[in-house]
């Protein structure tokens, strides 16, 4: 392809100027964009700072805490996003360069990667783990020439800061065991799980002490809410080519995967990315998988190109024009955000990032320091506290809508019997009495005097999959736990807020509800202690399958989840 190769310092200098241009760009777009709704509630994380939470482990809370406290503004949020995307970028080139890897085609292929732009400016748990599935990569290349201890130990305390970012990190470690059984003949290996472990001991013990949330919503909340779909099977691959480079993502796959590999560390990117892309391909029949999920399995792809185009006698011209134009295209579109044209802004999957600033100052005129409520996700409530930066926000949603972090967090605590806001983006079948209009949009809602909410209550069943006739009788033998550090009492008073504990059975969006009888509301609970209470609803009389949630509605909300899903079959 090139008439002459580059010296090694021509091509160390060809990568500094690269990563200095990369690191500017990604700087400008973290700076100029505003926030994203899971930047915010990531942002709230950091409030918080713990060995865990709902959703994930805690490494992307302590990314955003360090920046944040340097800068509280949006470049603040993602400063260490950008730094570690180029450090990431850095140690691909570390890796690839032992193979002879010309730094001209490093450039054009790494910087066409959708992915990897996406996650040089956006602050996710995504960014961490691919800054950390590299350095394992990395250590791991060095750990395959020479075993020692060491390189074990260093490889240990890796592995610990990977499983800290995601969950998806396992798929790493697995496929690599997979690829590589021998290893476990290396005395050292048995260093490596045991000081990960001991590393990774706090997060265990968190999830223990909260009853595993984090393993309940993966495993049993997020996995039963989807039924199979043919078209999400079908989307997958053209979503992945996608994020993989608009123009070259065809040729990444093809090129990758088409040879067999000559070592035992080009055998580990093989089975780490046609593993990775396959276990989550699969995952689609059961339920939604998100296409940057497979963001790890990006990584040992573009090795496994680099290293072969670095073998190959004659490199395409052809794919090095292409990759030029697709790098290219991806930066147009990213100065066009930048620059923030109007009629970008409007673009659905990027409204988001605008406007929303304004929004929360305008709401924060209306309500001045009291809390906010918002029964619309856990987005709109955590965008309004990071522009407000308080914590007065707070996302209280119908029982169909998953479980979140403000779940668990200090803020419903807070707010008990104080005067609230609550307000939706829609109108509230006549019971708004206020609104708040911005260029965004218009907000409706109306005050609450004394807020009463149980949200962190927790309600346990015996049984987890039932089946029933229609209209069928059932007694639900139920455990209510009160985790607050104050009596929990179910008593209704003459005026003022009422609560009632609903069975809520769902067909995706509609639901039938059954109601407790008044003997629930003589139900009084001290301090973190649990009472038993059996509940008689009667079944749909619709045949078919529902998703049955028991709900402590409070008014004038619409009632919370307070329990796992329970598979209900009605026959």
């Amino acid at each position: 392809m090139f008439n002459t190769s580059l010296s090694k310092a021509q091509a160390n200098r060809y990568i500094l100027f690269f990563l200095a241009g990369w690191t500017l760009l990604n700087t400008l777009q973290a700076a100029t964009l505003g926030v994203h709704p899971d930047e915010a509630y990531y942002w709230i994380y950091s409030r918080f700072l713990d060995w865990g939470y709902y959703d994930h482990p805690p490494m992307v809370a302590l990314f955003i805490r360090l920046g944040d406290s340097i800068m509280q503004t949006e470049l603040g949020l993602r400063l260490l996003t950008v730094i570690s995307s180029t450090v990431s970028v850095y140690l691909l080139w570390l890796i690839v360069k032992r193979y002879n890897t010309d730094a001209r085609w490093f450039v054009a292929l790494v910087s066409g990667l959708l992915a990897f732009h996406i996650y040089g400016f956006i602050t996710t748990p995504d960014v961490p783990l691919l800054l950390f599935t590299i350095l394992f990569y990395y250590v791991y290349q060095h750990y395959l020439e020479k075993n020692n201890w060491a390189y074990a130990l260093l490889l240990a305390v890796v592995i610990a800061l990977l499983l800290y970012s995601k969950y998806h990190g396992v798929l790493v470690l697995l496929l690599t065991l997979l690829a590589n059984s021998k290893i476990l003949l290396r005395p050292s290996f048995y260093l490596i799980p045991v000081v990960a472990a001991l590393l990774y001991l706090p997060h265990i013990l968190w999830q223990i002490n909260h009853n595993y949330p984090s393993v309940n919503y993966h495993l049993f909340e997020r996995s039963s809410a989807d039924v199979f779909s043919t078209a999400r099977v079908f989307e997958f691959i053209p979503g992945q080519l996608l994020i993989a480079g608009p123009l070259i993502g065809w040729f990444l796959f093809y090129y990758g995967f088409g040879k067999k590999p000559l070592s035992t560390f080009t055998r580990c990117l093989l089975f780490n990315s046609i593993g990775i892309f396959a276990f989550f391909w699969f995952n689609t029949i059961k339920g939604n998988v998100q296409p940057h999920w497979t963001l790890i399995g990006f990584v040992p792809l573009i090795l496994l190109v680099l290293i072969r185009l670095s073998d190959a006698p004659v490199q395409p011209k052809w794919l090095y024009k292409l990759a030029l134009a697709n790098t290219a295209l991806i930066i147009v579109f990213r100065l066009v955000l930048i620059a923030g044209i109007p009629a970008v802004k409007k673009l659905a999957f990027l409204e988001t990032y605008y406007g929303y600033d304004e929004w929360a100052q305008e709401t924060k005129k209306k309500v001045g320091d009291a809390y906010v409520i918002m029964p619309v996700g856990f987005q709109s409530a955590s965008k309004y506290n990071y522009y407000t930066h308080s914590l007065k926000g707070f996302s209280y949603d119908a029982s169909n809508y998953r479980r979140t972090q403000y779940d668990m967090w200090p803020i419903e605590d807070s707010m008990q019997n104080k005067r609230a806001f609550y307000t939706t983006p829609y109108r509230l079948g006549g019971s708004e009495t206020d609104s708040i209009k911005t260029d965004k949009d218009t907000w409706f809602g109306f005050w609450v005097d004394s807020v009463r909410t149980y949200q962190k209550v927790d309600i346990r069943t015996d049984k987890y999959d039932l089946t029933a006739r229609p209209g069928e009788l059932m007694k639900f033998n139920l455990q209510i736990i009160n985790p607050y550090n104050t009596l929990v009492n179910f008593a209704n008073p003459k005026q003022g807020s009422q609560v009632t504990l609903v069975a809520c059975f769902y067909q995706g969006d509609n639901g039938i509800f059954e109601y407790a009888p008044h003997n629930f509301n003589d139900i009084v609970i001290t301090p973190h202690n649990k009472v038993n209470y059996t509940f008689a609803a009667k079944a749909p009389t619709k045949k078919g399958k529902y998703e049955l949630i028991f709900s402590l509605c409070t008014t004038p909300f619409l009632g919370g989840r307070n329990s796992r899903i329970v598979n209900f079959t009605v026959q």
